[in-house]
């Protein structure tokens, strides 16, 4: 299988489907395609007749599957020992309620804090949208911790779907500097240590079109308040 995404520093869902496939073991190869670049579509395209023209993109043989969360789902269909959803039937269930909500949801963090891995923030205030969608989306941790949690660091307990579609709602909590209960701190800890996150890490802190302006003497790591 191939993989299409874009710049790792700011792709936020490129690195839902890269790290869903890497930290469960599929194998594949990735194909880089710039973000705002002129023939961005037109290469997409080119590798995915047909598909949206958005990244991240699977292509499997003749099979083209665009939109994480129908990337996940294939993954789910085709690759069964990887764990892509929890076993358990309600955790399975809720798992994919609150994938979905974040697919469509938290707009103002989105909005207000986009994805960007080569920068670290002063922590302050970023407006009462986004105060609701920490606490939405932190309550949501807690709740999948507290309900399925127990065999392990993850929402789920196992590394899942669920945790690769927040992944990149973690780096931008971390990112911004902004504060959550002690819970959710420890869940931020668990994705951003894991080696596959440090792996996309690396390389996009290594990335050589990182605009001068998000350049940083340090850059951003695990680095919890």
């Amino acid at each position: 299988m191939k993989l299409l995404i874009g710049n790792k520093c700011y792709s936020s869902w490129s690195l839902r489907a890269w790290l869903l496939m890497r930290a469960t073991g599929i194998a594949f190869t990735e194909q880089l395609v710039l973000l705002d670049e002129p023939g961005f579509k037109d290469a997409i395209f080119a590798a995915a007749p047909g598909s949206g023209g958005t990244v991240p993109t699977l292509i499997d043989g003749e099979i083209a599957v665009w939109e994480t969360l129908a990337i996940c789902e294939y993954l789910h269909d085709t690759q069964p020992q990887a764990g892509i959803w929890p076993r358990d039937k309600a955790a399975r269930a809720h798992a994919r309620a609150i994938s979905s909500e974040m697919h469509a949801g938290f707009t103002a963090l989105r909005g207000a804090c986009p994805m960007n891995l080569g920068k670290r923030f002063a922590a302050h205030g970023r407006g009462p949208g986004v105060a609701r969608d920490v606490e939405r989306l932190t309550g949501l941790w807690r709740q999948a911790r507290e309900r399925f949690g127990a065999g392990g660091p993850f929402l789920y307990g196992t590394f899942s779907a669920a945790d690769a579609m927040y992944a990149p709602v973690v780096t931008r909590l971390d990112t911004y500097g902004i504060a959550v209960d002690p819970v959710s701190r420890d869940y931020m800890k668990a994705v951003l240590a894991l080696p596959a996150y440090r792996e996309w890490l690396a390389a996009a802190l290594a990335e050589p079109w990182i605009v001068a302006q998000d350049e940083v003497d340090e850059p951003a790591l695990v680095n919890l308040r």
